[in-house]
């Protein structure tokens, strides 16, 4: 039993491990990835390219349990892993628009894809009395990259060259490979339930906590989604931050991700119910985000506090509707984990669009305050969860 405990223990390292580096590789160019392509292509624009590369990633997540089932876990993340790194060779040297967003929707794929898998890895070596705490833990190691990766994001970028932010991130993805072949590798893929994408469907909306969960995912995922590609764009070329104050803006909006999520995992375990801390997050998201359409000055401070305080509500979202989902289900119900991780990409489809129809109707910083109401829409899926304690 404790040299399970122990094979167990092990296991989950180096998942928290390849999840940092991997996070690391990821989020180097996610806040510039707007700007970049702000570069060749109109700000309204921008949103549809990032549609266009969600729909093709919702397509994939819907035939992932198939191609799970015919080449495995391993096979399946080495062949994104070296797409991803192509993609972000080719953003780094090709200058053709076409060219490069064609590659910009590959890397969108392959991101989702591969950190997908590294769910299964995780979800493999979690027991639900104990889910709060893998998962709390897991996404603090990964927050502390998302941290980390605007101040060297700020560092690397000088005069616009995005190029040398995107090889960085190639850099990363080679750990990111040999962690996943010579540890990963031979671990049993689970029996896969086989079951049609419309029974799936079914079988969520017939559950209706799992349905309410994938609500409040979904809410989260359209928060991330706008925050991420809108308020770079906001700050660099409304405010008129450059990407060294952004940078450090980013870093100490992202630690309520690192200082709440393990507590707040333990303690949903342990203690309380995950909906009231879920509840109270969405509060706290759509008071926050709704007050920065307000904030008419380049104030570096007043912007830390407000965008931290954002953080502090979707850090508490975050950890309580993954830990809830990944207690209701196990590794073997791929059709709806591969359906739950759907949410963002429908976040990154929907959003952007809803995003650039407003833009053509009112003034860039009032999409906060729409979205800090949408975020009050949370409470209603929220509140309707039974509790798993």
């Amino acid at each position: 039993m404790e040299n399970k405990l122990e094979i167990k223990s092990t296991k989950a390292f180096v998942v928290y491990i390849l999840g940092f580096l991997f996070a690391l590789h990821m989020t180097l160019p996610i806040y510039i990835n707007s700007s970049f392509l702000s570069g060749f292509s109109s700000e309204r624009f921008i949103g549809i390219i990032y549609s266009i590369g969600s729909i093709a990633t919702i397509l994939i997540l819907v035939t992932i349990p198939e191609i799970l089932r015919k080449f495995g876990r391993y096979k399946m993340i080495s062949i994104f892993i070296i797409l991803e790194f192509v993609s972000l060779l080719a953003l780094s040297f090709f200058k053709s628009p076409t060219i490069l967003i064609l590659f910009f929707i590959f890397n969108l794929i392959a991101i989702v894809i591969i950190g997908f898998v590294i769910d299964l890895f995780l979800e493999n070596i979690s027991s639900d009395s104990k889910t709060g705490k893998i998962r709390g833990t897991f996404l603090t190691t990964v927050n502390v990259a998302w941290i980390i990766s605007p101040l060297v994001t700020s560092f690397i970028l000088t005069n616009g060259d995005y190029w040398k932010i995107y090889i960085a991130s190639a850099v990363l993805l080679i750990p990111v490979f040999f962690i996943t072949k010579h540890n990963l590798k031979n671990i049993k893929d689970s029996s896969y339930i086989k079951i049609s994408f419309l029974k799936t469907i079914k079988e969520i909306w017939i559950s209706k906590d799992i349905k309410n969960v994938f609500a409040v995912s979904f809410l989260m995922q359209f928060f991330f989604a706008w925050m991420v590609i809108y308020t770079p764009l906001y700050l660099h070329n409304q405010m008129g931050f450059d990407w060294k104050q952004i940078g450090v803006l980013f870093s100490v909006m992202l630690l309520p991700y690192i200082l709440t999520e393990l507590p707040l995992g333990k303690i949903a375990d342990d203690r309380l119910g995950e909906k009231e801390i879920m509840s109270i997050g969405f509060i706290i998201m759509a008071i926050s985000t709704g007050i920065t359409s307000f904030i008419n000055n380049n104030n570096f401070f007043l912007w830390m506090a407000i965008l931290f305080i954002t953080r502090i509500g979707a850090s508490m979202v975050e950890i309580m509707s993954e830990t809830y989902f990944f207690k209701k289900i196990d590794s073997s119900q791929i059709q709806i984990i591969s359906v739950f991780r759907t949410a963002k990409p429908f976040a990154y489809v929907i959003g952007p669009v809803v995003a650039t129809a407003l833009l053509y109707f009112v003034e860039f910083k009032f999409i906060f305050m729409v979205l800090g109401f949408l975020m009050f829409y949370g409470l209603r899926f929220s509140l309707a969860l039974k509790d798993t304690r």
